[in-house]
């Protein structure tokens, strides 16, 4: 799975800015094969990880990163988004004063940067990437090309705490609104009573890197599964929202919200064959 790529320079990203999202996986070649058929994308091989890793190409776009879990490594399989910053020691040092956890790191990741894993104070995981210069690099995807990550959401039970964590860490301005996720959480999860849908549909912070809106924290109350706690969630973007709901099932995966409208396009949550959830919407 092999395709012509993009290189050129590309101007720095500005912290805080979601630079990359990251999947871990027990079988690196049936996901590889599973994103393939789903989005299209192509993969080459790098940078040197603990396990084999590749990096997800869409239009001869970098999208996306897969790795496999070390034989032995106890790790959940979930989407990890990578948060930008100028220097990951001092982002991390930041981290652990606010009450966050540093997991990983910060290490270095062959020549391309420098990165860290860590938690807020809730639990949620992310990653944070200090990119070393590249003047020979992939360009990153667009919104405009399907299979690329168009938007990050943590999912949370409220947003108070982690409205303050972040903007400290990463220095986000952020504000109330409507966030991409709202016809899911006023669907809620099955068996969900109706106060723990109106908390989820009314609570949500979008944060801002520059004026422009990046990412969002959604509280969701009562609906949070008690069983995974908070987390982030990688939004890719897609042609028909239906059509990739319906592949993702032909595939081996599971639906988790059933396509529904939004302010923001047509939004659906799915579960790869191992677990990894994440969403898939077109603008309308």
């Amino acid at each position: 799975m092999t395709e012509s790529v993009t290189r050129h320079s590309h101007p720095r990203q500005m912290p805080g800015t979601p630079c990359w999202a990251s999947l871990l996986v027990r079988d690196l070649g049936r996901s590889q094969e599973f994103y393939h058929e789903l989005f299209g994308w192509e993969f080459y091989t790098g940078p040197d990880q603990p396990g084999p890793y590749v990096r997800a190409l869409a239009d001869g776009h970098e999208v996306a990163g897969l790795g496999e879990i070390v034989p032995g490594r106890s790790l959940s399989v979930a989407w990890l988004p990578y948060m930008a910053c100028d220097d990951a020691d001092a982002t991390a040092g930041v981290i652990r004063e606010r009450g966050g956890t540093v997991a990983v790191g910060p290490l270095e990741a062959d020549s391309a940067g420098r990165m860290a894993i860590a938690a807020d104070t809730a639990g949620a995981s992310f990653g944070v990437w200090q990119p070393a210069p590249q003047p020979d690099s992939l360009s990153p995807a667009t919104a405009e090309v399907p299979g690329a990550p168009v938007w990050y959401e943590l999912i949370t039970r409220d947003s108070s705490v982690a409205g303050v964590f972040y903007p400290a860490v990463f220095g986000y301005e952020s504000e109330g609104g409507a966030g991409t996720g709202d016809a899911e959480a006023r669907e809620g999860e099955h068996g969900k009573d109706a106060g723990a849908r109106e908390d989820a549909a009314d609570d949500y912070l979008t944060l801002h890197v520059g004026g422009t809106p990046v990412a969002g924290i959604h509280g969701v109350g009562r609906a949070l599964p008690r069983d995974r706690g908070p987390y982030w969630k990688t939004y890719f973007a897609v042609a028909d929202t239906d059509a990739t709901a319906r592949r993702v099932l032909e595939l081996g995966g599971s639906i988790v919200h059933l396509p529904s409208d939004t302010p923001h396009g047509r939004v659906a949550t799915a579960a790869d064959p191992e677990g990894a959830q994440f969403s898939v919407t077109a603008h309308v």
